[in-house]
């Protein structure tokens, strides 16, 4: 069975993991652990000094709360967009998170990852 033919809640226990180890390594500034599901295609894009600039720039993404709530999957070609609400430990309100999975060299892997 493919990504894109797994129900929402089967995605979600996929994802859950993937998106843990984000929040916590974004925390922690931690490159290797924050890049270790990226795709090619977003290790190319995803420099360390880049991230670096982002985490030191942005409250956000360095105080992300283990709090979340699964919104729902988006199916577009070959990958799945799972949406989150994610809170933060010092910003109030709620933040959306995106992550998209798609299947490369016959593993899952990230394609993209953002909150806002």
């Amino acid at each position: 069975m493919s990504l894109l033919d797994k129900k929402d809640e089967e995605i979600f226990k996929i994802a859950e993991p993937i998106w843990d180890n984000l929040v916590k390594s974004s925390n922690g500034k931690d490159y290797g652990g924050f890049t270790k599901d990226f795709s090619s295609q977003m290790l190319y894009g995803a420099s360390e000094v880049e991230l670096g600039k982002q985490w030191a720039g942005n409250k956000l993404l360095t105080n992300l709360s283990s709090q979340k709530e699964f919104l729902g999957c988006l199916r577009r070609n070959d990958y799945v967009t799972v949406l989150l609400k994610q809170k933060s430990e010092k910003i109030p309100g709620d933040f959306l998170g995106r992550l998209v999975l798609g299947i490369e060299d016959g593993q899952i892997k990230v394609f993209g990852a953002t909150i806002f």
